[in-house]
């Protein structure tokens, strides 16, 4: 039991530096600088049940198609202005997160980014790390098991609910699309908001100046 506590306690001190060297090379970011965070969620054709009645005493029947299949969506949301980039890949792989490396690229042609992110293959591959140098694009590594930390998981949390919970839709494609297009249809006070960046327990209160 104390050897649980103790690992559990140096967990949370190496998550905490972590933290505060996040927020010193935040801090440390150049005028022309967008900072993103960066994340990837899966859609699947089977809906994540979060509700749902029966009889008392008896299990409630839950139809399955015997088929599942699966999308991956890459999203970024700007901490400072609430803007946001979707794009919808087939699988989590290292090129598909290249491809999206490229879309940011793209779009925010002529300022520096930074990336807050995870540690997911995908990322740390080495073809994505050198396309990230290439680009100028700077990687903000998240401590790991921290998904709480990342203020895109909060907004998938929030379009799933409202569009995928308890309902299946007939064609993935519709409803990848309708994912991306509620998030896409947010004001960007609304993305900041929903994301937790506008709260005052924020862990990167400093990128609100």
């Amino acid at each position: 039991m104390c050897g649980s506590a103790s690992a559990t306690c140096c967990a949370r001190t190496r998550s905490e530096r972590k933290k505060r060297r996040i927020r010193r090379q935040i801090r440390a970011l150049g005028p022309r600088t967008v900072l993103l965070a960066l994340d990837e969620t899966d859609l699947l054709l089977l809906p994540p049940l979060r509700a749902g009645w029966a009889r008392r005493g008896q299990p409630a029947p839950i139809p399955i198609s015997g088929q599942n299949a699966r999308r991956t969506v890459f999203g970024s949301l700007n901490l400072r202005t609430g803007h946001a980039l979707f794009l919808a890949q087939k699988h989590k792989r290292a090129e598909n997160f290249q491809a999206f490396l490229k879309l940011i690229h793209q779009h925010y042609r002529g300022w520096s980014v930074a990336l807050l992110l995870d540690e997911n293959s995908c990322h740390t591959a080495q073809g994505s790390l050198r396309l990230a140098h290439a680009l100028g694009i700077q990687l903000l590594w998240l401590p790991k098991r921290s998904p709480h930390l990342n203020p895109v998981e909060h907004l998938w949390r929030e379009a799933k609910g409202v569009l995928c919970a308890n309902y299946q839709d007939a064609c993935l494609d519709h409803q990848v699309g309708a994912f991306i297009d509620y998030l896409q249809n947010l004001s960007a006070l609304q993305r900041l908001r929903k994301a937790g960046v506008l709260s005052k327990k924020f862990w990167l209160r400093c990128v609100r100046h």
